[in-house]
């Protein structure tokens, strides 16, 4: 049976001295360093965010996984977040790899103007993201073919509304490229590049040039 202990910035029902430690703490780690994803941020979407994780004996992430989120992009950005952290843990002599650890990852948003935002909306919000994802994948396979034999040029004027009615539009590749631009500070190269292609890939080429410097 897999044992299972819960990083509440302190590990529930175990000694200090046998606790997988972050650095600086994990509550820390997760406010200088989470980029707030634009869908969410965008609708006033707050949650936790429960991820599983393993470590190895020099503290680095070798499995990670969402165990229970939001349903948005705010489970991608805690995932990202305890990859990131990967070689920042310090392990107990003779830790237990085999141990899974579930690190709650609280996003909350002040001063945004989601005063005005009801439970219903946001509720909305939520169930449309996970609603339109299928949608989406639709419309990135569509702008990967574009130019090969499958690539219908009439069908772009279909994609392009597609685009707009999911709030895809430049405003929002632009916030997602400064996105980017602030995983590549935090030398995180993946998380970055993910954003910079899903631009591309979505029929933007506002992220062409930082894709050719750092995603190839």
């Amino acid at each position: 049976m897999k044992r299972i202990l819960f990083l509440c910035f302190l590990l529930i029902g175990f000694s200090a001295a046998s606790q997988p430690r972050l650095k600086g703490g994990l509550e820390r780690f997760v406010m200088e360093n989470k980029v707030y994803p634009p869908y969410s941020l965008h609708h006033c979407i707050e949650g936790v965010v429960n991820i599983e994780f393993k470590l190895n004996d020099q503290g680095e992430v070798f499995y990670s996984a969402v165990r229970s989120g939001v349903g948005t992009d705010l489970d991608q950005e805690a995932l990202r977040l305890i990859r990131l952290s990967s070689g920042k843990w310090e392990v107990p002599k003779g830790h237990d790899s085999t141990v899974v650890l579930i690190a709650p990852m609280v996003f909350e948003l002040t001063g945004y103007g989601c005063d005005g935002k009801t439970k219903a909306e946001i509720n909305l919000a939520i169930a449309n993201y996970i609603s339109n994802t299928g949608v989406t994948e639709v419309i990135m396979n569509f702008y990967k073919n574009k130019g090969k034999a499958s690539y219908k040029p009439e069908d772009e004027a279909r994609f392009s509304r597609l685009k707009e009615e999911l709030g895809y539009d430049e405003a929002y590749f632009a916030e997602r490229v400064k996105a980017g631009e602030r995983k590549l500070k935090q030398k995180d190269l993946q998380g970055a590049c993910a954003d910079f292609m899903f631009v591309r890939n979505m029929g933007s080429g506002l992220a062409d040039d930082l894709i050719a410097k750092y995603c190839r």
